[in-house]
């Protein structure tokens, strides 16, 4: 796996992380315990942090990167992620800010400066234009996303299964792998 060391800082890795060979990741990057980095997904912490909390799975073809610091933005802006997140194939993050148990659907684009509190979902194909803020407990979808209704019981709930399916899922990779 290309784990790239930049500007002298060397992404860091928790227990039982399964980071796919084809995979790239450099610079400030930290990954928590038990998370997935899937087939193709780029992980570039170069010119600010890029954190990812534990249990979270980045799928297939994900892009992730951070806003630089600028005079357009002294301060940038981080990528922070946290546990028990799923990101779903060919998402692009940006500079933003993701809660815990949060989906973000396929081929969905997540601008800088947003923030997603904790349990959110966001259907397939949506984009979340830059600052704005996704409140817990709701649906989110469209280009440009929209709240759509509340969050049943039932996807409640479903946060937990999809991110202990991904562990489950990684540790076979783990096991193999060895």
């Amino acid at each position: 796996m290309p784990i790239t060391t930049f500007r002298g800082i060397t992404p860091t890795m928790g227990q039982r992380v399964w980071v796919d060979p084809s995979a790239v990741i450099i610079g400030d990057v930290t990954i928590g315990d038990d998370s997935s980095i899937w087939p193709f997904v780029s992980i570039r912490g170069d010119m600010h942090s890029i954190q990812i909390g534990a249990r979270t799975s980045i799928q297939d073809n994900s892009c992730l990167h951070i806003t630089h610091a600028s005079d357009y933005k002294p301060e940038g802006h981080p990528l922070v992620i946290g546990d028990d997140v799923t990101v779903g194939h060919g998402v692009l993050l940006h500079g933003c800010t993701i809660g815990n148990q949060v989906l973000v659907g396929m081929s969905s684009t997540i601008l800088d400066g947003v923030i997603i509190e904790d349990n959110v979902m966001i259907g397939a194909g949506s984009l979340v234009p830059p600052g704005k803020t996704l409140k817990s407990g709701f649906l989110y979808l469209g280009s440009p996303v929209k709240q759509v209704r509340a969050l049943s019981a039932d996807e409640q709930t479903y946060f937990k299964y999809a991110g202990l399916n991904y562990v489950k899922l990684k540790d076979e990779y783990l096991a193999e792998s060895s």
